[in-house]
């Protein structure tokens, strides 16, 4: 239930031609407050609630728990949400033992590219792809619930 992630942004598209998968992401909260996010999405066929806590100091671990609903349900639950629905389209790109998950936001956010890794520690090692920018871990501006109520076209 602890997510370890660290945020990047993202220089160029070269990463596209590296992708594995790719799904559309529509994502709105219940609940955008930092201290605990409640989030409710749809990736592709099937839908998510999700439970974020407050990050660490340094923004890159967390209390984080998911769980898999109907695509019915989220969507249903969609429509209730907080004003500013995150839509966006997902890569995964295999790198080294880890995946980055590339973000390229359309919509109220569209120009806003994001890469994330997920790791096992806050100190493992990982490989940077040159496509991959400044870290912006820990930096809420760029987190999906920020985003969904500053959004990037705003700034």
């Amino acid at each position: 239930m602890i997510e370890i992630e660290r945020k990047f942004l993202v220089l160029n598209n070269d990463f596209i031609a590296l992708a594995v998968a790719k799904n559309r992401i529509v994502q709105g909260y219940l609940n955008s407050n930092p201290e605990r996010t409640v989030r409710i999405r749809t990736k592709g066929s099937k839908g998510f609630l999700t439970i974020k806590g407050k990050g660490n100091d340094s923004g890159t671990t967390r209390l984080e728990w998911e769980t898999e609903i109907p695509l019915a349900e989220a969507e249903k639950l969609l429509s209730i949400c907080e004003n500013g629905v995150i839509d966006k389209i997902r890569y995964e790109i295999p790198s080294g033992k880890h995946t980055y998950e590339v973000d390229v936001f359309a919509g109220e956010n569209n120009g806003l590219i994001i890469a994330e890794i997920e790791l096992n520690d806050e100190n493992e090692s990982f490989v940077k792809p040159n496509w991959l920018g400044q870290e912006v871990t820990g930096d809420i501006r760029y987190y999906n619930g920020y985003l969904s109520n500053n959004n990037f076209g705003s700034w």
